[in-house]
């Protein structure tokens, strides 16, 4: 019996058959990103407090960018004075209002019960609700709902670990931005490494331009909202301010949940006052909607409004709080990675335009 052949080719189980390469290398590329994906949601907290501490990073260096154009000094010495004069703004207000706000806090909280209560009762007595045995408990539990967000949204806030993080992160982001922008880009494969610097730089500066237009917005929100309701007197003027100033910092959201607050107020103190309220509430929305923002807009970035409020619920819907209120500067690099993909294909497209000209 004669032996068989030998066949040099590799068998089809061999890593050396191209073919069982070529489907290695596509199971590894879907594996690798299932597993991304897993790990993303495993660890979308921490990706979620790395990302507000590259935003609190982007405010500091707008600052420091700012302070540079009218002090020559080193960035340090900017970026401490800048952080200085955050940390006395923030201390000298606490100082100013801290009781005054604490009092009208729990007022606030009072308030807003006794009102919810009077809007169910008249809800039911006009057959809107059901009858008033089953509303005291569909009023507490709506009410015991608002409590566990409200805690919830305190805890996130006020969690001194989560917060020292992001201040922390963001303060040495901010001291080298450049030393940390270098080794994103390094980490890039080579070919893309001149391309995604470019996006990043841009995405930098649009980071630093929306968070200058928000903390303009921000301030016109909550003093004008503030000094107008005082002059009404409506109850917690300055709480309302304050409320209204924070949360500007989320569009639509934001000025509707400031809205509602402010009429519930100032119904508690009579018709007339939540009439001025629901006034104050609807001149400060309609200046700052067609004044103030188109001009801050011009300078910063203009996002449309059906965008944003898409953002925000599905960032608020997949991330809870903290998501609501970064969804804006996450939509904003997300926009930007978009416009300059976009500008990149119509530079191909325009380069081999000129090339068949040329060849024409």
């Amino acid at each position: 019996m004669s032996n068989p052949p030998l066949v040099d080719d590799p068998a089809p189980l061999e890593f050396r058959d191209q073919l069982v390469r070529r489907e290695a290398k596509r199971a590894a590329v879907w594996l690798g990103m299932i597993g991304a994906i897993a790990i993303t949601v495993l660890l979308i907290q921490p990706l979620l407090v790395l990302f507000a501490g590259i935003v609190f990073a982007a405010l500091l260096d707008g600052g420091v960018r700012l302070l540079g154009k009218v002090l020559p000094i080193g960035r340090g010495w900017r970026l401490l004075i800048v952080v200085l004069l955050v940390v006395l703004f923030l201390v000298g207000t606490f100082y100013l209002t801290g009781v005054q706000v604490t009092q009208q806090f729990t007022q606030l909280r009072s308030t807003l019960e006794m009102q919810a209560m009077r809007l169910s009762g008249w809800l039911a007595d006009n057959g809107l609700m059901p009858k008033t045995s089953d509303m005291a408990g569909l009023a507490r539990q709506a009410l015991g709902s608002v409590g566990r967000l409200t805690s919830w949204v305190g805890t996130a806030i006020g969690s001194v670990t989560t917060m020292f993080m992001i201040l922390v992160l963001g303060l040495f982001l901010a001291m080298e931005p450049g030393t940390y922008a270098r080794g994103l880009v390094w980490l890039s494969p080579s070919r893309y490494r001149r391309e995604f610097a470019i996006t990043l730089d841009r995405m930098g500066q649009v980071q630093r331009r929306l968070l200058a237009g928000r903390l303009i917005g921000m301030a016109f929100e909550g003093v004008l909202t503030w000094v107008v309701l005082a002059i009404g007197g409506v109850p917690m003027a300055m709480l309302l301010g304050i409320i209204a100033g924070v949360l500007a910092f989320i569009p639509n959201i934001g000025a509707f949940i400031t809205g509602v607050l402010m009429i519930a107020v100032g119904f508690s103190a009579g018709t007339d006052k939540a009439m001025w309220a629901a006034a104050t509430y609807v001149i400060v929305q309609t200046f700052d909607g067609y004044v103030v923002i188109p001009m801050v807009a011009r300078r910063t970035v203009d996002l449309p409004p059906a965008l944003t409020l898409t953002a925000q619920i599905m960032a608020s819907a997949l991330f809870g709080v903290l998501g609501l209120a970064l969804a804006d500067p996450m939509t904003a690099m997300v926009k930007t990675a978009l416009e300059r993909s976009a500008e990149r294909e119509g530079e191909k497209d325009e380069a081999s335009g000129d090339e068949r000209v040329e060849h024409a």
